[in-house]
């Protein structure tokens, strides 16, 4: 207990370092653009944040679907963090559903076991944890 708080620590919690890393450039990129961007924009932001942060990442990256080892669809995920993590990015006021199994199945086409999303809305960014339980 500090401060009158419990402290619960969850040695659980997939990459919890990286992903505290990716977190806070998510919130300085919305504390420093604002709200009403483009995706793209806030992605170039991201970018040149993980850079700064020297946190290894590849864009755009291709992510093929598979059947019986046929290829029988195509994806592309905005950001694959250190090979570990991939990050979505969304503007709106909320996640939806869908964007939530988009990335699920991002996961499992990539067989990763974390996505983040991150929600660019005019009162900051929301971020949502996805994680892939094969």
């Amino acid at each position: 207990m500090r401060g009158g708080q419990t402290i619960v620590r969850n040695d659980k919690i997939l990459y919890p370092e990286l992903s505290y890393q990716i977190n806070g450039v998510l919130m300085d990129v919305a504390k420093t653009l604002g709200g009403g961007h483009k995706e793209n924009y806030y992605g170039n932001a991201c970018a040149v944040g993980f850079t700064k942060r020297q946190i290894s990442f590849q864009r755009e990256v291709y992510v093929p679907l598979t059947y019986e080892d046929e290829k029988v669809g195509k994806y592309f995920v905005d950001f694959l963090i250190e090979n570990k993590i991939i990050l979505e990015l969304k503007r709106g006021q909320f996640i939806s559903s869908s964007v939530i199994e988009q990335t699920k199945q991002y996961l499992v086409a990539k067989n990763l076991k974390l996505g983040i999303i991150g929600c660019f809305t005019y009162n900051g960014v929301v971020i949502k944890r996805v994680v892939n339980e094969y």
